[in-house]
């Protein structure tokens, strides 16, 4: 810690409880609780039960996880892919061009997501491009969202990268492919699947612009919560946000682990 003194480490971790508890902790607690329960009419749950959690791996809720992960492994590719794309050619832009750049990326999440649902909804709801009622609009959508996240963290990335290691590879003769390809990205692949991780992870829980969008089939599952709630059934609900906090978890943690062995080379 930064805190060097007995007394200030113990004040930081009070700090740290008083905040983080309350704000963070419980409610994630409470929704933990509420997954095992039938009532809760008092302080605390009653009638512990894993029936919630059959009916929520199961069926409608199981098809509903596998479009989630689905659109967020299929979004996320696709806006890690563009996104360092975009940060490459900007590197090589002047003070301008970049600024140019990093606003036309960050414009979707500065504004609200169901603002850019709609937009998406217009734009790809007529010929010649007609995605509505399709599984690639919601996809899309996400796109659009976290592409965002993906260029700002490859940027950053390069921007603290030493230039030392490309002028080196390029005075050995090197091509500015094989330069690009066997240097400047395997320097950058920790920040890559960092970014890959923000990118699933806000897509796993995107609500806003999906549901303008989704059709019948292609529901997933922050739709289902949300539905499951919205007529009254809190506990199945419950469930469902667990399943999918546990998948989101998962997922982050196998990219964590490849993040930590790419840190090695």
């Amino acid at each position: 810690m930064l805190v060097h003194s007995r007394t200030g480490r113990w004040t930081a971790w009070t700090l740290f409880a008083v905040f983080f508890v309350p704000l963070f902790a419980l409610p994630l607690l409470v929704i933990l609780a509420a997954s095992f329960s039938t009532h809760w009419s008092g302080a605390f749950p009653s009638g512990p039960t894993t029936a919630h959690y059959a009916a929520a791996t199961r069926g409608e809720s199981l098809q509903a996880l596998t479009t989630s992960l689905v659109t967020a492994v299929t979004a996320s590719v696709i806006a890690l892919t563009v996104g360092t794309w975009a940060a490459l050619a900007a590197a090589a832009l002047g003070k301008k061009g970049k600024r140019l750049l990093d606003a036309l990326f960050m414009l979707p999440v500065a504004v609200p997501s169901v603002v850019v649902g709609l937009a998406v909804l217009v734009a790809f709801s007529q010929p010649p491009v007609l995605l509505n009622g399709t599984r690639w609009i919601v996809i899309l959508a996400h796109t659009v969202l976290v592409t965002a996240f993906a260029h700002q963290s490859v940027s950053a990335a390069i921007r603290r990268l030493d230039p030392m290691y490309e002028q080196a590879a390029a005075s050995l003769g090197a091509r500015p492919s094989y330069v690009l390809l066997r240097v400047k990205l395997p320097l950058l692949l920790p920040s890559l699947n960092a970014a890959a991780g923000l990118c699933f992870a806000l897509s796993m829980g995107e609500l806003s612009a999906t549901m303008m969008l989704y059709p019948p089939d292609w529901m997933p599952l922050p739709v289902l919560i949300f539905t499951a709630t919205d007529r009254g059934s809190l506990f199945t609900g419950s469930a469902l946000a667990v399943v999918l906090m546990a998948a989101t978890l998962l997922a982050l943690l196998a990219v964590s682990r490849i993040r930590t062995k790419a840190s090695y080379r």
